[in-house]
């Protein structure tokens, strides 16, 4: 099979009925691709082997109540060999296909506007972009994730292959790099709507913008090349087997072709918007435009059409009109263009264009490099009279039209200029968010337009209802001794009270049970029946270490050089005394008083700097149940939740944001305090995990344990969104966190998570999370972390 460097046609595929918006190769058949239209429907297309080198059509999928916007693929699995398609529309749901009915699998519902643009990665995840500026996380039927952060439509996203990172573009002219869930990164500096995103490697992407720029991005952070040639919005991207040259598609009328950094050949359609691209397995190019037909590329010249289909492609593309205001051409003045023996002079450049006149006519032509000589690619619209002289001046520029649109009877009017080579839905579109209005009178607006320019619009209308976007000893909280606690208890630690700190006991011959303390068992003995004592690990984990003594002591010295407006009376400290003496036991048998617990809970609210011990005070008291119920119960319980989040704000006081946490932690070892810390679990987990980036162990140790205890009351529940935020929160806080203790309870939440749950697992390892904590197999001090690492990856397996 012989092949040039240049492409051309293969075929046209005039199966939709408007706009192609996306095109996707499929995983089966060989040489297919998946098409979706305004038009509602998705199709999937089969070379054929007849003498035109087309497609047949496969398959018609019908789910979507109104346009279809993008499509892609979700690589193949046991379950669906062939793998599946998922589409997006402005019904605001993703439908999921496979190829052996027309209908949906199932649908996924969540997002509040448009599904404008879909990413699949490993294990069947699903990344989808909207309208209404957030991105989703799919794993099968559930949503695992919201992407919150940008301030505009998300228009384009990308699952990386690596390290379960995610991006996505935006109309607020950002793109965002995502890991676990979080914001990692920002990139800035495209000019306006980021509109596409392609891979190139796992560090590296390309991103297109309504600015006319394609740029090449570092996941680090840094753009590393910009390349310019369109003259309009670019709205696609694909990038080779090579992972270096790519194409891209625009409103300029193109396919534009890049080698070695450089755009090597232009290609016009005689469509205006040609939408969406893609590169199938045998280095073929199918595009979709906004005149309803694919059109496929070759640079094998046993596919290309025949010559009397390339000529009639030709003849198609030279009967186009094009409008100067469209930004392709520039302005024209009739009188300076020169005549047709302009056209003796060879082009510089492939896809260069060249205006003449013929009489009172302007046509354009553009340069082919492999034919050598310049092909006639429409009429010119209008003279110079009709193009330098626009009708009407709006902030101080010039439109065909202004319109007064009147949205709510009695309310302000707007002013709503428009030009007639515009997408009416991307101006009806623009001027909704411009003036803060609603997406509903998006088809209004836009059906206004069009019947009051009628017989003014170039080329042919756009179809009614399209996608509008073209566009030490002391008390010391949180101080810590140096020497491990071998063999005390791993999660609370046992001696003397300084909270953080371990203590002075020796180790025993063979190592204490991790979680109780009790019942010495040796790694060896474990490698030997690879028995998992580790996880799950389903009952809650508490703080319970104290010296009563001290606490009080500290207590009493703060409050005696406090401010009078802030002195606790006597009353109050004998109060909180007593509830020490009484909670310290860990014994509900103690009675309390509700003065004592109010007291408590009025002393919490101290200034920060000398609050500290009475957060202490709560964190043993919590555990009681009468104080478990009357601080946590559902009067209360988001008034405690509340304080205690306030207490943990990044610029805290790290004994409190630590206490904080602990407090957090032993308000699960009562079902008042478990319910409150469910029903607040997005916020409350959040919240913490921002003190990952506090340098402090102690408050590493806590919030691991925060996560353990939240892990382990969703172990047996279904509830996959908040396994993803365990998740989440666990493999975000291992890439800062280096206490070997927080480490191992991290882990042991990993492995509570994703135990016995398969779609939990399918996550996690669509997170990288594999690769991140594999590193930690090998620890051997303490043995628990590497065994218990290796029990995670097994679980991942």
């Amino acid at each position: 099979m012989s092949s040039t460097n240049i492409y051309k046609l293969r075929c046209s595929i005039p199966g939709h009925e408007m706009d192609v918006r996306g095109v996707a190769p499929a995983a089966f058949p060989d040489g297919a691709f998946v098409s979706v239209s305004r038009d509602r429907t998705g199709r999937v297309w089969v070379p054929n082997s007849s003498p035109d080198r087309g497609f047949s059509e496969m398959l018609c999928m019908a789910g979507h109540s109104n346009f279809v916007s993008c499509v892609c693929i979700i690589a193949p699995s046991e379950t669906y060999p062939r793998g599946l398609i998922a589409t997006g529309g402005n019904d605001n749901i993703i439908c999921i296909f496979s190829l052996d009915r027309p209908q949906p699998l199932y649908t996924l519902q969540g997002h509040k506007n448009t599904v404008c643009t879909l990413s699949s990665g490993k294990f069947g995840t699903l990344l989808s972009g909207s309208w209404d500026t957030t991105a989703k996380v799919w794993l099968n039927e559930k949503c695992m994730m919201t992407l919150q952060g940008h301030t505009a439509a998300v228009w384009a996203v990308l699952i990386l292959p690596e390290q379960g990172l995610m991006l996505s573009g935006s109309a607020d002219k950002t793109i965002k790099l995502w890991k676990a869930g979080r914001c990692e990164r920002t990139f800035t500096g495209h000019e306006d709507c980021v509109r596409g995103l392609a891979v190139i490697s796992s560090t590296e992407f390309f991103s297109c913008s309504n600015d006319t720029s394609i740029r090449r991005w570092l996941v680090t952070g840094e753009c590393v090349q910009v390349y310019y040639s369109h003259t309009n919005y670019i709205y696609s991207l694909a990038v080779f087997p090579n992972s270096q040259d790519f194409i891209s598609t625009g409103e300029d009328r193109t396919l534009r072709i890049w080698k070695q950094g450089e755009c090597c050949q232009t290609i016009r359609l005689p469509a205006q918007s040609v939408w969406c691209c893609c590169i199938l397995p045998n280095g073929d190019i199918a595009v979709g435009a906004s005149d309803g037909i694919i059109r496929v590329f070759t640079q094998a010249e046993d596919r290309m059409a025949s010559a009397e289909d390339l000529q009639a492609f030709e003849d198609e593309l030279s009967k186009s009109t094009i409008d100067p205001k469209t930004g392709d051409l520039g302005d024209i003045k009739m009188e300076d263009l020169p005549g047709r023996e302009h056209l003796n002079e060879p082009g510089n450049r492939d896809g260069q264009t060249r205006l003449i006149k013929d009489g009172q006519k302007v046509e354009a032509y553009q340069w082919s490099v492999s034919d050598g000589r310049w092909m006639k690619i429409g009429d010119v619209v209008g003279g110079s009279n009709q193009q330098t002289s626009k009708n009407v001046t709006y902030e101080g520029k010039e439109y065909d039209y202004v319109f007064t649109i009147d949205v709510n009877e009695g309310g302000p009017s707007f002013k709503l200029p428009y030009n007639v080579a515009e997408d009416p839905w991307l101006t009806a579109h623009n001027f909704l968010q411009k003036n803060d209005l609603s997406p509903m009178f998006l088809d209004q607006v836009a059906n206004f337009i069009i019947e009051n320019t009628k017989g003014h619009v170039v080329g042919p209308p756009p179809p009614a209802g399209g996608d509008p976007f073209t566009g030490g000893a002391r008390y010391i909280p949180g101080s810590s001794n140096d020497r491990d606690s071998a063999g005390a208890d791993p999660f609370t630690g046992a001696g003397r009270y300084i909270p953080g700190s371990g203590t002075n006991t020796s180790a025993p011959v063979g190592v204490a049970d991790p979680f109780t303390g009790g019942g010495a068992y040796s790694s060896a003995a474990l490698r030997q029946t690879s028995t998992n004592i580790y996880f799950p690990k389903t009952d809650g984990v508490t703080f319970d270490q104290a010296n009563a003594s001290q606490i009080i002591s500290k207590l009493k010295e703060l409050n005696g050089g406090a401010p009078p407006e802030h002195k606790l009376s006597e009353e109050t400290v004998e109060s909180l005394e007593r509830l020490l003496q009484a909670c310290g036991s860990h014994s509900s048998e103690c009675p309390l008083t509700i003065q004592d617990i109010n007291l408590l809970w009025k002393a919490s609210h101290l200034p920060e700097d000398i609050v500290f011990p009475v957060l202490d005070i709560m964190r043993l008291a919590v555990r009681h149940p009468q104080v478990n119920e009357n601080l946590c119960g559902e009067a209360e319980g988001v008034q405690l939740c509340n304080h205690l989040l306030s207490l943990m704000r990044p610029e805290g006081r790290p004994a409190n944001q630590m206490l904080a946490l602990r407090t957090l932690c032993n308000c699960f070892s009562g079902r008042h305090g478990r319910a409150l810390l469910m029903a607040q679990r997005e916020t409350v987990l959040s919240r913490a995990a921002d003190l990952a980036a506090v340098c402090n162990k102690n408050i590493h140790v806590a919030l691991a344990t925060l996560v353990l205890n939240y892990a382990g009351c969703l172990h047996s529940q279904p509830d996959l969104e908040a396994k993803a935020q365990c998740l989440s929160v666990a493999s975000r806080a291992l890439e800062t966190v280096q206490d070997k203790e927080a480490i191992f309870r991290l882990l042991v939440a990993l492995g509570t998570t994703v135990f016995s749950d398969q779609s939990a697992r399918d996550l996690a390892r669509s997170l990288g999370v594999n690769s991140q904590i594999s590193k930690f197999s090998s620890v051997s001090d303490p043995s628990k972390v590497g065994e218990c690492c290796q029990l995670v990856l097994k679980e991942l397996q």
